[in-house]
């Protein structure tokens, strides 16, 4: 398999992690049945996808961009669809960890 579609598999799991997180919210504490389904079938994505990456880039990196993913993600979607903050500093803090996820996959040999 190429290295690409292995940074694809990465981008997946990003994906799938924002769902989860979505997901466990709107589970109001796992009172809501439905999506609690969907909490299970996000986090399994994300997992999945996540261990296909892993068969061939290094371990902390696939985690740290994957994770990386996620908060840039779930960040920006709590501002536009939930109404969080969107401070400055808070949009600062998310480019950083932006560029970071970005010096992660260019530093890779994989």
């Amino acid at each position: 398999m190429s290295p690409a579609l292995h940074w694809i598999f990465i981008l997946i799991a990003g994906v799938f992690e924002i769902g989860w997180v979505f997901s466990l919210k709107s589970t109001q504490g796992f009172t809501k049945f439905l999506p609690m389904i969907s909490y299970a079938i996000c986090g399994l994505g994300a997992a999945f996808f996540l261990s296909q990456a892993m068969k061939s880039l290094p371990m902390g990196t696939s985690y740290a961009v994957w994770v990386g993913i996620a908060i840039v993600g779930s960040n920006i979607l709590g501002m536009v669809i939930l109404g969080e903050p969107s401070t400055l500093p808070r949009i600062t803090f998310i480019l950083l960890i932006t560029i970071g996820v970005i010096g992660l996959k260019l530093s890779s040999a994989g």
